[in-house]
């Protein structure tokens, strides 16, 4: 009778052999999976790297503020990065504010590389200035905190103004055409950090605005700065602050990024402005509230 040796038996081998293949495949299979998985995260580590180096490059994880200024004719929107001018885009056409606004804001996002979600506040002119330009700067910041739940900060056109002028006089004069023949100003006193206002912003006749920031000042020289120096230079109240030496500064008309600028120091502060609190400074009553509060008849008469 033939003896049959285990590692010989007709049926050992083969299952042996079976059984020692599938376990080869199996573990090229977990190995192949295994390696995908390794490639996977390789790719996706990859990925998110090359993300975070372009997001980097894009922009920094600072304060971006997004500007607007609509408080005349010579409006401007501006992006800023802190306190650092990005982008501006300027109100040169006819075009209402209504109408051009919200596409302007489209292009000056694009142009400085930043979307929308990124604004991490908003800082709108609250006058003075034309009753219709503010309302529409505000209305629409107002309805995007409402939406977003980012804060506004708003600040005071002629305060803005105020900061671009040079010079180290103890006291600041900010002026621009208020149309009528009278100009929207206020005096300024500067503090060690910051301006402090010296009174009410006004609408007012350029002399008695001369008289009565001189008078304020007392023995105090006068930075005088407006976006509309003629309106002072063609007074004859001049030539007394002439011959002193003092001298009006000529700002350029586009504002929005001196507004974004003192809105970062404010925001800096947690100065915000709740939305249902923001309110315009029109300074004097728009032509259609005094005819109906004053009366056609009255309003005829003056």
């Amino acid at each position: 009778m033939p003896i049959w040796h285990a590692n010989c038996s007709p049926f050992a081998a083969p299952n042996t052999r079976s059984t020692s293949l599938r376990t080869l495949l199996d573990f090229q299979v977990r190995c192949a999976r295994i390696a995908n998985a390794r490639r996977d995260i390789l790719q996706l580590q990859l990925l998110v790297s090359v993300t975070r180096i372009r997001e980097a490059l894009r922009y920094n994880p600072r304060m971006i503020l997004l500007a607007l200024d609509t408080c005349d004719a010579r409006g401007s929107v501006a992006v800023l990065r802190d306190g650092e001018l990005l982008r501006v885009v300027v109100h040169d056409m006819p075009e209402d504010y209504s109408v051009w606004l919200l596409p302007a804001i489209d292009r000056v996002l694009a142009a400085s590389g930043v979307t929308f979600a990124d604004v991490d506040a908003y800082v709108a002119a609250t006058g003075p200035g034309s009753f219709t330009g503010v309302r529409v700067g505000l209305t629409t910041v107002k309805a995007w905190a409402e939406v977003t739940g980012k804060p506004i900060v708003g600040v005071s056109r002629l305060e803005a103004l105020a900061t671009e002028a040079g010079g180290s006089q103890p006291f600041v004069a900010a002026f621009a055409n208020g149309q009528r023949r009278q100009i929207f100003a206020a005096l300024y006193r500067r503090g060690a950090t910051a301006l402090e206002r010296v009174g009410e912003e006004a609408v007012i006749a350029p002399d008695k605005f001369i008289d009565a920031s001189v008078d304020a000042a007392g023995v105090g020289s006068i930075a005088w700065v407006s976006t509309d120096p003629e309106m002072l230079l063609e007074t004859e109240a001049w030539g007394a602050r002439q011959s002193v030496g003092e001298t009006v500064q000529a700002a350029p008309p586009v504002l929005a990024p001196a507004i974004g600028r003192l809105g970062y120091r404010l925001a800096r502060e947690k100065r915000f402005t709740d939305p249902l609190a923001l309110d315009a400074n029109y300074v004097r009553r728009s032509d259609a509230e005094a005819f109906w509060q004053d009366g056609p008849g009255r309003q005829h008469n003056k």
